[in-house]
């Protein structure tokens, strides 16, 4: 009976069946085929159903094992009797039935002379256990007939111990009794039938061994009781001081390494000063680097163990890469083929699916199932990221927000907002919910964009907020962005402690009398929109009487702009207001709501149109003629707009923007700062005493007197106000701004290889002209290029800008030749 799943115990079973698990170096069912042709039972039938290939192509025919295979394939759930039924026309003679995932020694000669000396037309193996809860007892007579059967008892119901093995010998016609259109069950349906007929069915208890592989613990210690020679099987190697076996071709220093009883297979390296501790199964061709340690643990074949890397109590998979100095805890099991970063910690129980890898440095908690990777961060370059109950389950959501509560005073306020779908209002429950244990207070603006919020931290007594939405770049992909005094990024350094006590476990927790409240604040969006028009010229804005188009982009800044729009006497036709359920909404892309809006502005005659992304962040702008403008253009145009309107004071910039913003710049007297390419040090430098305008490629601005924040509401009615004093039409304007030369390409680049290329571009270009404030910045006379590590993604970014566009190409293939040259290198060493 080879058909098992084996689901209690993934991850060993994601990408094989429960019978090939390997039991000191052997698949489970190895074992068995040994065992029965040890009793002379040659003709075997495997009946498979899950993953059936991967046991054919192990076992072939039989020949090696010496037996005969044959194979009956399951095509849908028969049970266990219904699957033996399948291959009846096989079985013309008494047969064994045994599973090819319980592991055992019994003197199956005996079970079968005793079966043929009572006439039986069934004998079922049975076992004595000192918990046989989990299992069908069986209850028989003092000559071994069988009087009953119950089905995992209660303790109530425990009249016996014998439970049943799994291991049958039958008569064929028994079979006639199993029916051919559902499934059916050998104990709970067939036996309990016969014995209603009146058959004669029997039990034997045996002597031997025997352990239901049914989940990891069981896994284990069925590899543990092999060791210990608690069962009787062929484990392979030459034995070797009592209780260690060694495999032909491995490589080992020294046997004092090898701490008993322990198995190395075939092919293992073992290097000087690497530790093989007891109860250590290591399978073909696995290697333990310098001062690695295993301990009680089952590493199947050609894992990788690094240097310094401790492995204790732990099951591994398949050609896994455990890095340097990492550190698996009791209890963890991992899948094929997963990649374990240098000095990660993986905790104890902890669980990694097959092809995951955990990023170096990270310490994990939870187990690792439909993610691709787990990071040591855990905030990315705008906020904590994933998708909705795979990365950002209620669980992760709500430890997320006590280690934030736990960063925050206790008593403190924070405030909270929304995008509408349902799964943005769970997390912002979850997200509530956490920090009130906490003793944080929330107060709850529901559906407004995050620009409310932010605007009520900076100008009432909250100490931080947070914001729920979904991602421009990927609509599946949900958000959880977290911000501070005055409405700024959260800052790096309360970024770190909240992701230590995310990762720590170490969390505040409120008594009951003290868990946080939660309110829902009156006014928010008036109290927004009175602030904004208190900073703009009304009177200038009023008299120049726009007509625009305004694409809302599902965004409910539809519930807060028209209270703006209308004191300034702006005409706006709109598009894709808000609404609590709008067909389409969730899958609109921001492309296909730009080219919508570009029809609508000729249509109308709107001097230009707006459209929103759908956190209402990001403004972008369409010209009266109908043409996009691009958001580099766009950028200069605030710029050219800002500096003619007489206004001085200083601008902040990312390190990757244009270098066309310090000419223009420079012609208007005023100052630019660069920062690094990440908004939260973008918001933080707005912040700052003097500066007037922020903003990077992206439709992202900045209008500090106003909010620290990215806000496409508050752009757009800056914009109006810078535009109202200008006769000329925005295709005009845009046309006589510099045209930016600026080239970015991505190059993919393994986690682990980052911080490599990094050391050693730095060490290359010594002696160059460097900007070393965010990533590598070289500069010369032709322009600059600038090498960048992706926050986020295995990737790393180039950015270069000359004079023309043929220097702009050429200083990107240089640094993009240099970065390669890095990763070839480094390719051929780990090789």
């Amino acid at each position: 009976m080879a058909g098992g799943e084996g689901t209690r115990l993934r991850p060993l079973t994601s990408n094989q069946p429960k019978p090939m698990v390997p039991i000191v170096g052997k698949p489970c069912m190895e074992h068995i085929i040994e065992l029965l042709r040890e009793h002379g039972l040659e003709d075997v039938i495997v009946t498979v159903a899950f993953l059936p290939q991967a046991i054919r192509s192990y076992f072939g025919v039989g020949e090696n094992l010496g037996v005969a295979i044959e194979y009956s394939v399951e095509e849908s759930p028969l049970g266990t009797a219904g699957s033996v039924r399948l291959a009846s026309d096989k079985l013309d003679e008494t047969f064994l039935v045994i599973s090819a995932d319980a592991l055992c020694d019994f003197d199956l000669t005996r079970l079968v002379k005793f079966h043929r000396k009572h006439g039986a037309a069934v004998t079922i193996g049975l076992k004595s256990v000192e918990n046989p809860l989990e299992f069908g007892i069986v209850v028989t007579d003092d000559k071994g007939r069988i009087e009953r059967f119950l089905e995992k008892p209660s303790w109530g119901q425990v009249f016996s111990d014998t439970i049943n093995t799994g291991v049958y010998v039958l008569e064929p016609e028994v079979l006639q009794h199993v029916p051919t259109d559902r499934p059916f069950d050998f104990s709970k349906e067939l036996f309990p039938l016969l014995l209603e007929m009146g058959r004669p069915l029997y039990g034997l208890p045996m002597d031997g061994y025997w352990q239901d592989i049914g989940n990891l613990d069981q896994f284990r210690q069925a590899n543990f009781d092999a060791l210990d020679e608690r069962v009787r099987l062929t484990v392979p190697g030459i034995r070797l001081r009592g209780n260690i076996w060694l495999g032909e071709g491995v490589e080992l220093d020294d046997l004092d390494q090898v701490e008993g009883p322990a198995l190395i297979s075939n092919y293992c390296r073992v290097a000087r000063d690497a530790h093989v501790g007891p109860y250590s199964v290591l399978s073909a061709s696995v290697t333990l680097r310098e001062r690695a340690r295993a301990i009680r643990s089952v590493v199947d074949a050609s894992t990788h163990i690094g240097r310094g890397a401790l492995v204790e109590g732990a099951i591994i998979g398949r050609s896994c890469d455990i890095r340097a100095h990492a550190r698996l805890h009791e209890g963890v099991a991992l899948g094929d083929e997963v990649k374990i970063g240098e000095e990660s910690v993986l905790m104890p129980g902890v669980r990694v699916y097959p092809f995951k890898e955990v990023e170096s440095g990270a310490q994990i908690y939870e187990s690792l199932i439909w993610e691709s990777r787990a990071s040591s961060r855990l905030f990315g370059k705008d906020g904590v990221a994933g998708l909705v109950n795979v990365d950002l389950t209620p669980e992760v959501v709500t430890r997320l927000a006590v280690a934030f509560g736990t960063a925050l005073p206790r008593g403190a306020r924070v405030v909270a907002s929304r995008e509408a779908p349902p799964s943005c209002r769970m997390i912002e429950r979850a997200m509530i919910a956490g920090l009130n244990s906490t003793g944080v207070d929330v107060a709850d603006l529901r559906v407004l964009p995050s620009a409310v919020g932010r605007h009520l931290l900076k100008t009432h007594d909250y100490v931080a907020g947070f914001h729920v939405g979904f991602t421009t770049a990927d609509p599946e992909v949900l958000q959880i962005r977290l911000f501070e005094e005055p409405g700024i990024q959260l800052s790096a350094s309360l970024q770190k402690e909240i992701e230590t006590h995310f990762s720590r476990g170490e969390l505040r927790r409120s008594a009951g009398a003290n868990v946080g409240d939660v309110d829902y604040p009156v006014r928010a969006r008036e109290s927004y929109a009175e602030e904004l028009l208190a900073t703009l010229d009304i009177t200038a804005i009023r008299s120049r009487g726009f007509r625009i188009v305004v694409d809302y982009g599902y965004s409910p800044a539809s519930l807060v702009l028209p209270l703006m729009l209308g004191p300034l006497g702006v005409e706006a036709v709109s598009a894709h207001a808000f609404a609590a359920e709008v067909p389409g909404a969730s899958s609109a892309t921001l492309r296909s709501l730009i080219g919508q809006a570009k029809k609508l502005v000729g249509a109308v005659g709107a001097e230009f149109g707006a459209v929103f992304d759908r956190a209402a962040e990001r403004l972008y702008l369409i010209d009266e003629e109908g043409h996009e403008i691009p958001v580099e253009q766009a950028l200069l145009l605030f710029l050219r707009l800002i500096g003619s309107n007489g206004r001085r004071g200083k601008l902040a910039f990312p390190v990757t923007v244009t270098s066309q913003v310090d000419r223009l710049a420079k012609s208007s007297g005023l100052q630019v700062i660069r920062t690094p390419a990440s908004l939260g040090d973008l918001t933080k430098a707005a912040a700052e005493d003097g500066v007037i305008f922020a903003g990077a490629v992206g439709g992202g601005y900045v209008f500090p007197d106003f909010l620290p924040a990215y806000d496409a509401m508050a752009s757009l009615c800056k914009l109006l106000e810078l535009l109202a004093p200008v006769r000329q039409p925005l295709s005009t304007l845009v046309a006589e701004l510099p045209q930016s030369t600026l080239v970015h390409r991505q190059l993919p680049c393994p986690w682990a290889q980052k911080g490599l290329v990094m050391r050693v571009l730095t060490e290359r270009l010594k002696g160059r002209d460097l900007d070393l404030l965010d990533g590598i910045k070289v500069k010369d006379r032709r322009g600059w290029a600038q090498v960048l590590p992706d926050p986020d993604e295995p990737l790393v970014h180039i950015y270069a800008e000359g004079r023309d566009e043929q220097a702009s190409n050429e200083l990107e293939g240089e640094l993009r030749s240099l970065v390669e040259e890095v990763l070839r290198e480094e390719a051929g060493i780990s090789s």
